[in-house]
């Protein structure tokens, strides 16, 4: 008996909202509020819907290619599942352990991670690789103001901006 394409589509979903669950329970706090911030940070609340859509074309991405090659695609998922699993570890190292040295680390992994799976998906199928380039692009901007705030945010520069 074979599975439903729904289910799977659904378990797609399951897998990568599972992996945005790190953002909800690594949440921006007071140590978040005081850090200073480019004047081009975008307002907080445009995180959750932008990170809700993208979780869904990352998960309808992840489904294409299971509808082209199943689970078979060892590589290719491989890839993703390693993409997903840095996207998760991103919001503990930055808004559990306040790190945003690490998570800058992180986020150049998954920025890598996520051009890979573009790259091994692209073969399999086509718009599964364009649905993940949204995905790339909002992770170079988030990759940027990740370094921007980290960089405004060193002992030295804090000590800097104190002093002037």
């Amino acid at each position: 008996m074979s599975t439903h394409p729904v289910a799977i589509l659904f378990g797609f979903i399951g897998v990568c909202f599972l992996a945005a669950a790190s953002g909800g329970i690594f949440r921006p706090d007071d140590w978040h509020a005081r850090l200073a911030k480019p004047w081009w940070a975008p307002p907080g609340w445009l995180f959750a819907p932008a990170w809700s859509i993208l979780y869904m074309t990352i998960a309808l991405s992840g489904w294409l290619v299971w509808r082209q090659a199943g689970f078979a695609a060892v590589v290719p998922f491989s890839v993703y599942g390693i993409s997903l699993l840095f996207n998760a570890a991103w919001s503990g190292l930055f808004f559990g352990l306040h790190r945003p040295d690490l998570a800058f680390v992180d986020i150049v992994l998954l920025w890598l991670s996520i051009a890979a799976t573009i790259v091994v998906f692209a073969p399999i199928a086509p718009a599964a690789a364009w649905l993940l380039v949204p995905y790339l692009c909002w992770v170079s901007f988030a990759g940027a103001l990740n370094f921007r705030i980290w960089r405004m945010n060193r002992p030295s520069a804090r000590l800097a901006v104190e002093r002037s």
